[in-house]
């Protein structure tokens, strides 16, 4: 039977962190649960093992060594059985030195979005160990220092195609519960892969702050964007024009559509809709122009303020109207870092309000992180598009494609 460990006392050792007691190291505050965590893993490592044994074998004491991780050494005591079968996976056979397994398991059960509760509750079952939320919150903060560098990091210097949304989450703050919003910039750089260059938050969406989120990017390195697709939000691309003069911005279509819908009647919008579709999906732009006109000439004097904000803003919607289908299916939607959002908000959707700031940044890193995981391959058709792209701004990817 596997003997019961001593629950890891979280409040002794807040007390002894604010006297001055170092986190980590040979004597760090951590390291006990370190390694209690460890012995609890090894012990049901061979649980398993004995389980499905045949042939009568057991326990046979535990054996001593000293292992060297990144929170300091420790004493580590590692169960035998009887037959010398058991072969353990998380600190193998004459292994003295240890990496953060443990804590990057705690870190991955987090960036799954499971909460603190559930990943005790789950520790607990697996291990047979009582690890607080304080000693969690402990465990996961240690990522904070990785998020700063990450959103610090050096950015290449072009980027093809570049995403910029907003997404808004409630946080604490001054006692207070606010909304804020969480600014996320998602490029395509010249093989084709996907990243999100930062994360930025704010109290609210505006152009003023993403000027200074652009600026960032200026100063992380990126010299030249050639498309930078967004929604409609008023002064946006007066925004990206003051940092990237050169590039050319690309409204999106489905917000565009999304907000023309809101003031059309339920009644109207299926008949509306096959109207306006024949101006986004036409072939070119003067098909489009043609189309918009006539659903200008149908519907607006029922839904002015629809026809009148298409008109507004057509020189920007209608920029992909120019390129292949190679290019427009890239940049005439914002849905690509839409589904970076979806992926946000699976993580997020039981979370409530959160604590800080840190705490919010810090779970969606872990989802960017897990995200990344499947963004091995270029877009599709990239080869084709990327060599269009050489062709419509001519001179601004020669020396990048060794052109």
């Amino acid at each position: 039977m596997t003997e019961e460990k001593p629950e890891f006392d979280f409040q002794q050792a807040l007390e002894e962190l604010q006297k001055g007691k170092a986190l980590l190291g040979k004597e760090g505050i951590l390291t006990p649960l370190i390694k209690q965590l460890t012995e609890a893993a090894l012990e049901a490592e061979l649980d398993t093992h004995l389980s499905q044994e045949i042939t009568g074998n057991r326990r046979n004491g535990k054996s001593k060594k000293t292992i060297k991780s990144a929170n300091g050494s420790f004493e580590l005591q590692t169960p035998r059985d009887r037959d010398a079968s058991f072969s353990p996976q998380l600190v193998k056979k004459h292994q003295t030195t240890m990496s953060d397994e443990l804590e990057q398991k705690i870190l991955a059960l987090y960036g799954l979005g499971m909460s603190y509760k559930d990943i005790s509750a789950h520790l607990k079952e697996m291990y047979g160990v009582e690890i607080s939320t304080g000693a969690l919150t402990t465990i996961t903060d240690k990522i904070i220092e990785t998020v700063k560098r990450w959103q610090a990091r050096p950015l290449e210097s072009i980027y093809p195609v570049v995403w910029l949304d907003a997404i808004h989450y409630k946080i604490h703050e001054n006692g207070k519960v606010i909304s804020k919003a969480v600014y996320t910039i998602l490029g395509v750089n010249l093989n084709g892969k996907k990243d999100v260059l930062g994360l930025y938050i704010s109290e609210n969406e505006g152009a003023n702050f993403w000027l200074q989120v652009l600026t960032d990017l200026s100063n992380r390195g990126v010299k030249d964007i050639l498309i930078a697709c967004i929604d409609g939000l008023k002064g946006f691309p007066e925004a990206i024009e003051a940092i990237f003069p050169a590039t050319e911005v690309q409204l999106c279509i489905v917000h565009q559509i999304r907000n023309s819908l809101k003031y059309v009647a339920s009644k109207n919008q299926k008949e509306f809709m096959v109207d306006l579709k024949k101006v986004y999906k036409a072939t070119n732009k003067d098909i489009a122009e043609v189309e918009l006109d006539n659903l200008a000439e149908k519907w607006d004097d029922k839904y002015p303020i629809v026809i009148r904000s298409w008109r507004n803003n057509w020189e920007r919607l209608s920029q992909y109207f120019k390129y292949p289908k190679e290019i427009r299916r890239i940049i005439y939607t914002t849905n690509t870092i839409e589904a970076v959002h979806r992926q946000f908000r699976k993580l997020t959707k039981t979370k409530g309000a959160f604590p800080n700031q840190d705490s919010l940044l810090k779970l969606l890193y872990l989802g960017i992180q897990n995200a990344k995981e499947k963004w091995t391959m270029p877009i599709q058709n990239w080869s084709l598009a990327i060599s269009q792209l050489a062709i419509f701004f001519e001179g601004r990817l020669d020396q990048e494609l060794g052109l």
